[in-house]
């Protein structure tokens, strides 16, 4: 190997170790801005949270969000996704092996609300902003509407279509539900044994 070729292997070391650093403040930077989305969706909720919110907590100029983020949708999509990544919803197929479905019915709202009282500052602020934001209601469906309806789908079976056990599990599944049963003093597993009760009640 001449000197000239150990200068362009070296040269090319070096560039390939320069882009990969760049890449990685890159995806740094990304995060810190996304869990700055985050941290202003759970405090004063997403309707109320700007663009220039998010890039002042994250510690960034507009133009540096602008370039990871072009829009409120955007960052909306990102910051939905890895909160829900990191605080998933129950898996409705789980309970399917529970075949006493009374005890599903309770099993999987002790899950519900346990996801309910752990994420309860996010869901409170997304759900009052959904009734007046879109983005915002488009964010809950997408990342927790469809897991919630698979519960309720479980959790019905055995349940009368119209009947009055399926207009508890209704209100069961809300999350104001669980939070007023929550404020009265219930706890977790006896709020969720409360509303199974009610289900097959005569």
């Amino acid at each position: 190997m001449n000197h000239n070729t150990a200068l362009c292997n070296n040269f090319d070391v070096a560039r390939k170790y320069e882009l990969k650093r760049r890449a990685e403040r890159q995806e740094q930077t990304r995060l810190r801005i996304v869990e700055a989305a985050i941290e202003l969706h759970r405090t004063k909720g997403p309707a109320r949270t700007t663009l220039s919110d998010i890039a002042r907590v994250a510690g960034v100029e507009r133009h540096t969000l602008y370039r990871h983020f072009p829009d409120e949708r955007a960052i909306g999509l990102a910051c939905s996704a890895l909160h829900v990544g990191r605080n998933p919803p129950p898996d409705a197929a789980q309970l399917l092996s529970i075949e006493d479905l009374n005890e599903r019915r309770r099993a999987g709202l002790t899950e519900l609300y346990t996801w309910f009282e752990a994420n309860q500052d996010m869901l409170g602020a997304v759900l009052r902003d959904a009734e007046v934001d879109p983005l915002a209601g488009e964010m809950f469906a997408l990342r927790a509407g469809e897991a919630m309806g698979k519960i309720g789908v479980v959790l019905a079976e055995g349940l009368e279509p119209g009947g009055r056990g399926r207009a508890v599990l209704e209100l069961a599944l809300d999350f104001y539900t669980w939070r007023r049963l929550a404020r009265s003093g219930l706890s977790v597993e006896d709020a969720a044994g409360t509303m199974a009760g009610l289900m097959h009640c005569p």
